[in-house]
């Protein structure tokens, strides 16, 4: 999806398809691309880390459970909120700006702060009441017990 279409025919004077305008026009047009699928990416649009964040996760399923890893350095356990329901895991909380920088002027600074959430779909319900989670050095880990799928009980239709 071209935001400007090309022009069939190269008329005299214009670049080639070698020349640096040409690639230059084509990176702009990924990022506006990139920006129309989804604004704000992380990964396909530069200015992501101007706005809100959100931790990433690794997900893994056994047979017994789904182990989810976030990633979330600097932030404080008490600050952290985790909730099950069917099949639907959220985490959200707060990293909060320390101020123990007095005096100092940042030249450049690439930490984020504030509030997050992250809504995660899971591959299977979840027993909501045998969930395991730890924090350690900056990492949640959380293992999460699969409940026993109810049975398919056939449902015998009558005729009147």
């Amino acid at each position: 999806m071209s935001l400007i279409p090309w022009r069939t025919k190269q008329r005299e004077g214009e670049p080639t398809e070698s020349s640096p305008l040409v690639t230059l026009r084509h990176e702009v047009d990924r990022l506006f691309d990139a920006f129309v699928r989804e604004p704000f990416s992380a990964v396909d649009w530069p200015f992501a880390g101007l706005g809100k964040w959100s931790p990433t996760l690794d997900i893994a399923e056994t047979d017994a459970e789904v182990s989810v890893r976030a990633e979330l350095p600097g932030i404080d356990p008490k600050d952290l909120n985790v909730s099950v329901s069917g099949n639907q895991l959220v985490i959200s909380g707060e990293k909060k700006e320390s101020t123990e920088d007095c005096g100092k002027d940042f030249y450049h600074s690439e930490s984020r702060y504030g509030t997050f959430r992250r809504c995660v779909t899971l591959p299977a319900e979840i027993d909501a009441e045998n969930v395991d989670a730890q924090y350690t050095n900056g990492v949640l880990t959380l293992h999460l017990k699969k409940t026993q799928p109810a049975p398919t009980k056939r449902i015998e239709v009558k005729v009147k």
